[in-house]
């Protein structure tokens, strides 16, 4: 058992007499915190979870237990040991709002299916209560850093964007003007209500679907605050891409719900909404510079030219408040990224190829050219050894020696995720064309291996994407003359 899993294994056995029969570790995406699904005897489940920062566990812990004494819903806390930062949570299951999303693109082709839109406005819906009631309930003494989303609080997001977006993206801007737009920025929001329940990271990863219905975690961060910040970060994400047509009409869906629960000036609201667009889209983008430019994690550089595209239409309109600077950098972001809005999904075509780096790079023939080139050459090479060099990548004693290298099964681990996140932004943005290609000192059997593999794999991955594998340098393999399966070929 690993070490964050021992304290939760010991939490788990105090509070039902009995220790786990297994215990899962959960992927926690760009989270700090360790989770694990724990297992008992009786086949209950449970989720395990390890913070490594007290103020903010204790802001989780205080907010769930006044929200779903509240009867919203958020998981029950079973036990929890502030001091070793641990504690027990119920069992939400795995589906969330964005895998659900991303299950129905691929079922359907569409780019945000009905089903979908139904699910988020349930999930808007719900987020409602969560805001009014929740405001009421919950002990924002606990909150951290601060318990109000006021003008700091903002400062703090722009500033985040400043610095781990515009600088690390080499953004050109003027600190400034930059700096006075962002106080016109946070005043003009600031003038809203702000009395509620904030989540503060309301976006699709962070709702699950049980049954349908969704359930809401990872509300740390929340503080008092104005209700239009939440909607915003569910509606204008960069990782979902919700079509402007959807995110009126989820808007309106909202708006019809919180009027359910409170009066509402719908003019009055909708006029603030625009600045909390601004501010959570700097926001994200601050997150998508750090945790892409910086660490180079796919799944988040492949948000920004979704992000840049939603600024594009935002510039259709004028700015809210006067922020001439702000207004230029948004520009240079929308020049350099954002894409037309991409064709009507057709379903993904993948071409996986190998070849030698004798004769140079590969050239594909897609219309945008996108893709990897991955460099096989400093794995160990069968080539070298006689017995192997009439064989290919194609070759069970080939596939063995290469096999038994612990270089292959990382290099494999780290390219297999990079073409995935790839893949599943390509699928869910209709884009029709992406090329993965291995090379090798020969193009026989290092890139051969990988090519195939990969391709097995995304053939069995999703049945949106059609796969081509193409062996360049199959024409001069010592016992092939480039035809039958070792040439050109879809694998479906």
């Amino acid at each position: 058992m690993s070490a964050p899993a021992r304290p939760i294994s010991r939490l788990f056995s105090e509070r039902f007499g009995s220790p786990p029969a297994a215990v899962v570790p959960l992927p926690a995406d760009a989270s700090s915190r360790t989770y694990f699904r724990l297992t008992g005897p009786d086949g209950r489940t449970v989720i395990g979870a390890r913070g490594p920062e007290p103020r903010e566990n204790r802001a989780f812990l205080s907010f769930s237990r006044s929200l779903r004494s509240a009867g919203l819903p958020v998981p029950e806390i079973y036990a929890a040991d502030e001091t070793a930062g641990v504690w027990l949570a119920e069992d939400l299951g795995d589906t969330t709002l964005h895998g659900a999303l991303e299950a129905a693109r691929r079922r359907t082709g569409e780019a945000f299916p009905a089903e979908a839109e139904a699910a988020f406005a349930r999930a808007l819906a719900r987020l409602t209560r969560l805001q009014t009631v929740g405001g009421r309930v919950v002990d924002f003494s606990a909150a951290h850093p601060r318990p109000d989303f006021d003008t700091l609080s903002i400062l703090w997001d722009l500033n985040y964007f400043k610095y781990h977006f515009l600088r690390l993206a080499k953004v050109p801007f003027r600190e400034g003007p930059l700096e006075d737009d962002f106080r016109a920025l946070a005043a003009f929001a600031l003038a809203e209500e702000a009395t509620h329940f904030v989540h503060r990271d309301f976006q699709s990863r962070n709702i699950m679907l049980r049954d349908g219905e969704p359930w809401f975690i990872d509300y740390q961060g929340g503080r008092r605050g104005a209700l239009q910040y939440d909607v915003a970060s569910l509606l204008f994400s960069g990782t979902t891409g919700v079509p402007a047509g959807a995110r009126e009409r989820l808007l309106g869906a909202y708006l019809d719900a919180l009027g359910r629960e409170q009066p509402v000036d719908r003019e009055a609201w909708t006029a603030r909404y625009r600045g909390f667009v601004l501010i959570r889209m700097m926001q994200a983008m601050g997150a998508y510079g750090y945790r892409g430019i910086f660490e180079r994690r796919a799944l988040f550089t492949g948000s920004i030219p979704t992000a840049a595209g939603i600024l594009a239409e935002l510039l259709e309109d004028p700015l809210p408040v006067r922020a001439p600077e702000l207004g230029l950098v948004f520009r240079r972001i929308v020049d350099r990224w954002a894409e037309p809005a991409p064709r009507a999904r057709e379903g993904l075509e993948v071409e996986v190829s190998s070849f030698s780096y004798r004769r140079g790079y590969p050239h594909h023939g897609a219309d945008h050219g996108g893709g990897f080139v991955f460099d096989c050459r400093a794995l160990p090479n069968p080539g070298r050894e006689e017995r192997y060099r009439g064989l290919t990548g194609l070759d069970a004693p080939v596939i063995r020696a290469l096999e038994r290298a612990a270089e292959t099964g990382r290099f494999w681990t780290a390219t297999r995720g990079l073409v995935d996140a790839q893949v599943e932004n390509y699928l869910a943005r209709g884009f029709r064309d992406l090329a993965v290609a291995y090379g090798c000192t020969g193009g026989q059997h290092r890139s051969v291996y990988f090519a195939e593999r990969m391709a097995r794999h995304l053939a069995a991955r999703d049945p949106s994407v059609r796969v081509r594998i193409r062996h360049r340098e199959a024409a001069r393999w010592p016992r092939s003359e480039g035809s039958g399966p070792e040439g050109d070929r879809w694998t479906r």
